[in-house]
């Protein structure tokens, strides 16, 4: 596979993007949610409670946010311990208000599941376990322990132990919802983001050595000129000169120039006619130029690569899209690397589609992941493989597949991966529609 897929780590789940101002502003949210509450409930509504033990903790969680603030300033990115040991902090700190205010008969003990949810949605599923675990315990010590509910001195309201153990089990249910349901969703969301910064960093290196063809193409054009003079300065001179050293030293420059000048000749060839990466060429052109650069490894394998392009008429022009050759370019390499023998490549085209299927004769796709192909790092629980196909091999992260499906639905095209016998034969079908392909070639003329 790309060297770029195969040099790339894949996302650490442990990564902590979010910003200290981030986490500080949900904690001024909370303070002012909870001060609120008490103040109200003291003096609105005239309950007792322990005012003062509540506005303490109240005040710890003010001065930790002035504290963060002041030492690592609002744009610091927290390491994933310190984000951690801060929403530890707040779980600790809303059980502690909680056990001062009726423990699970509050109808704020719900709030116990926002620390886990950041958790779930920032850190790592390590993480996102001890904080659930912690919570979990919070709630049990307050269904056991906790002062009085504030209430109405003349109507005192003590909770039914049944229902603050109903309380304990949804708190407990929602923690484990939660911390799953959003770690995974987060997860998937990172490697999708990942994988697709990595696709885009292949197109731009593939997009650079195709620009750095055209810079040396360029260069040898105007070089050319110049090493024409030299070499003519140095034949006249080389005519008078006569024999001895300095007729040496003639021969010597005149045969370098000719060899600057061969170089040449092979820099302006890897771009012939002056084309550059968008000029346009038939679906046949492009199928054996794609295939090309693979016979040779092929071949030393003991392997061919058999091209079918089909001979209806009104053939596709289309154009070459760095996108389009670099994703099919992924897809015939693998399909050579897992045959056994062959690797058939076909064409086809009619007045509404195009087609290009490419059919290996190697041991197929596995049945239980045909239906995730494509996706990204789908090979991590095979250690690592491009291909899913060879589950003991490694040195890839399973970019490969995906890259190119992401490249080539760029194009407009449509892939359909499939076994095209039950023993085997992987087979990638890639369509586009015929006018998708026929609007982007006449853009590129």
């Amino acid at each position: 596979m790309p060297e770029l897929a195969s040099a790339t780590m894949p996302p650490s789940p442990s990564v902590h993007t979010m910003r200290l101002e981030t986490l500080v502003l949900l904690r001024w949210l909370a303070v002012a949610g909870q001060a609120s509450a008490v103040i109200f409930v003291a003096f609105g509504l005239g309950y007792a409670l322990p005012l003062g033990p509540c506005l303490l903790l109240i005040g710890l969680s003010m001065l930790l946010n002035v504290g963060l603030l002041v030492r690592y300033g609002p744009a610091h990115r927290p390491s994933p311990r310190l984000a951690f040991y801060q929403l530890v902090y707040d779980s600790l700190q809303l059980g502690g208000l909680l056990f001062l205010t009726g423990g699970l008969g509050n109808p704020f003990a719900l709030l116990l599941l926002a620390p886990v949810s950041v958790s779930a949605s920032t850190l790592s599923t390590r993480n996102t376990i001890w904080l659930g675990t912690l919570v979990v315990s919070v709630a049990s010590i307050l269904a056991l322990f906790h002062l009085p509910l504030p209430w109405n001195e003349e109507l005192p309201f003590f909770p039914p132990q049944i229902y603050l153990t109903g309380v304990w089990v949804a708190l407990v249910a929602g923690v484990v919802f939660v911390a799953g349901y959003t770690n995974r969703v987060a997860h998937e969301a990172r490697q999708l983001v990942d994988a697709l910064t990595i696709t885009e960093l292949a197109l731009s290196r593939q997009q650079q050595l195709s620009a750095l063809d055209g810079l040396a193409a360029a260069a040898a054009h105007e070089l050319g000129t110049p090493l024409a003079t030299i070499a003519l300065a140095a034949k006249e001179i080389r005519r008078e000169a006569g024999e001895g050293e300095l007729a040496d030293d003639l021969d010597l420059i005149i045969g370098q120039v000719a060899r600057c000048r061969a170089i040449l000749g092979k820099l302006r060839s890897l771009r012939p006619g002056g084309s550059d990466i968008f000029d346009t060429a038939t679906l046949s052109d492009i199928v054996a130029e794609l295939a090309k650069p693979h016979e040779g490894p092929a071949l030393v394998a003991g392997k061919s690569i058999v091209l079918d392009t089909g001979s209806n008429a009104h053939e596709p022009v289309i154009a070459r899209n760095v996108g389009l050759l670099y994703g099919l370019g992924n897809l015939i390499e693998n399909a050579v690397q897992f045959a056994r023998e062959t690797v058939t490549i076909s064409a086809d085209w009619d007045g509404k589609r195009v087609m290009i299927a490419i059919t290996d004769d190697g041991p197929g796709f596995p049945p239980d992941l045909l239906s995730r192909l494509g996706e990204p790092y789908l090979t991590t629980k095979f250690r690592g493989r491009d291909d899913p196909r060879n589950p003991d091999a490694g040195g890839g992260l399973g970019l490969g597949v995906f890259i190119a499906k992401t490249l080539l639905e760029r194009t407009g095209a449509s892939l359909r991966f499939f076994n095209a016998r039950a023993n085997g034969y992987a087979s990638v079908e890639i369509r586009w529609p015929r006018d998708v392909l026929a609007e982007e070639a006449s853009r590129t003329a």
